[in-house]
């Protein structure tokens, strides 16, 4: 990188490079330009900074920070650009780059799965370190994912013996009892956000295999009452529209050689009027219990569009 008091140049090693770093049709340049005042110029496999002194220190960072990735063969997407910039103007790139030491696992097509975000990694290492886990926060923050994620690993691994996954089928809008089929028919459609994360990591094909044996279980919240379960993942996701005793009654499922995880959102509770949350319940009495871990989540570590994390500002903002 040359550098002068006004301006930055940065070479790259080829246009393959370059076009890893700009994005499809520039769209990472203009991410950058569009939350910094520098000026971005580019020419073929260079690029050319200029701006204030600390806005070209903030963004000559960024763009190595950037390009050491893509150089371990990272792909990177706009969110990631969104991420790297807020982090490095923290004078936190190192953390940034940390991200990407552990693999936590591959998806069904071979793409490898890191944490994302520092809200991410902090969840994750508690997922490996206690029996009882909560993830509480917005949607699309991985909470439900990353947990599918390691207990395929474990399963894979033996370390259980069968994923039980569950969601509380509450009606957030809709009538269980207008819709068409059978009971597992109408409960099937509150349960398809977890057939598509394992449908990632397994594919349909193993997913139906380990159905089938009885490896991996989904079932309505409701299904669990009277069960003890030993040597498995047990996975309770939307767990803010369980009531208290649902929640208790899941909470002492927990068998030997098992693990749980709760996931929510406290501001999304489909709950009747009047009727509490299991979550709330949960989080005010279980906090602070050795071998409870509560994690909690931000808007920070959203990893859907971008524009997601901008419309979750806002709901926090208003005043209802």
């Amino acid at each position: 990188m040359e550098a002068d008091n006004n301006s930055v140049k940065l070479r790259l090693k080829d246009a393959e490079e370059a076009l890893k770093l700009f994005g499809p049709h520039d769209a990472f340049l203009k991410l950058i330009e569009s939350h910094s005042s520098a000026q971005i110029l580019t020419r073929s496999d260079e690029v050319v900074l200029s701006g204030s002194k600390e806005e070209l220190g903030i963004i000559g960072k960024l763009f190595n920070t950037l390009l050491t990735l893509i150089r371990r063969g990272i792909n990177l997407s706009e969110r990631d650009i969104i991420y790297a910039y807020r982090l490095v103007s923290r004078g936190q790139e190192q953390e940034f780059l940390n991200l990407y030491d552990n693999k936590y696992g591959l998806t069904y097509d071979g793409k490898v799965i890191f944490a994302k975000t520092l809200g991410q990694r902090i969840y994750v290492e508690s997922l490996h370190r206690s029996d009882m886990v909560f993830g509480i926060g917005p949607a699309g923050t991985g909470k439900t994912f990353l947990a599918i994620v390691l207990a395929v690993q474990a399963l894979k691994a033996n370390r259980v013996q069968r994923i039980v996954l569950t969601r509380p089928a509450v009606e957030a809008g809709e009538s269980l009892g207008f819709l068409p089929g059978d009971l597992q028919e109408k409960v099937d459609p509150y349960l398809r956000p977890l057939y598509d994360g394992l449908e990632i990591m397994l594919g349909t094909e193993q997913l139906t295999k380990k159905k089938s044996r009885g490896l991996i279980e989904i079932a309505p919240l409701a299904y669990m009452r009277g069960r003890t379960l030993d040597n498995a993942f047990v996975i309770l996701d939307e767990a803010q529209n369980a009531t208290p005793d649902q929640m208790k009654m899941f909470l002492t499922r927990l068998g030997f050689g098992s693990k749980m995880v709760v996931t929510g959102d406290l501001t999304q509770i489909d709950l009747p009027r009047g009727k509490a949350s299991g979550l709330v319940e949960a989080e005010r009495l279980l906090e602070g219990i050795p071998g409870i871990e509560f994690i909690r989540f931000s808007a920070e570590d959203v990893m859907r569009h971008i524009l997601v994390q901008s419309v979750i500002d806002a709901y926090e903002q208003r005043i209802d």
